[in-house]
C-alpha cells in the first residue's frame, strides 16, 4: 500500500483549479488595474462609447427629421382620434416606440460587448 500521510488533490481537467496560469493572470490584470488591465478596460469603454454614440445618432436623427417632415406634409389639425389630435398621435406613439426599441437594442448590445470582453480576457 501507499504512504497514508501523503495527500493527493484530485480535480477535473475543466475546473479552474486544474489549469492555473495565464488565463487567471489576464483577469487579475483587469481587477488589479495593471497597465495591461487598463488597456483592456479602455478598449471596453471605447466600444461602449461607440455603441452609445451610434444609438444616440440612430434616435436623434429621426427625431430631428420629424418636425421637418411634419412641416412639409399637411396634417389636418381638426382630425381627432380617441380624443387626441392627429398631430399628437403622429408624434406620440412612434417616438416612444423608437425610444423603447433603441433602449432595448442598446442594452442587448452593451451586454453582448461585456460578454465578449469577458471571454476575450479569459482567453488571453
Amino acid at each position: 500500500m501507499g504512504d497514508p500521510s501523503r495527500r493527493v488533490s484530485v480535480s477535473h481537467p475543466r475546473t479552474r483549479a486544474a489549469r492555473p496560469g495565464r488565463r487567471d493572470a489576464a483577469v487579475r490584470d483587469v481587477h488589479e488595474q495593471t497597465p495591461l488591465g487598463e488597456v483592456y478596460m479602455k478598449a471596453l469603454m471605447r466600444t461602449q462609447l461607440r455603441l452609445g454614440l451610434l444609438v444616440c445618432a440612430a434616435v436623434c436623427l429621426p427625431l430631428a427629421a420629424l418636425p421637418l417632415l411634419l412641416g412639409r406634409v399637411p396634417v389636418p389639425h381638426w382630425a381627432r382620434l380617441w380624443g387626441a389630435g392627429l398631430p399628437w398621435l403622429v408624434l406620440g406613439p412612434p417616438v416612444y416606440a423608437l425610444l423603447v426599441a433603441a433602449g432595448i437594442c442598446y442594452v442587448r448590445r452593451a451586454e453582448r460587448n461585456e460578454r465578449d470582453f469577458d471571454e476575450h480576457v479569459r482567453r488571453s
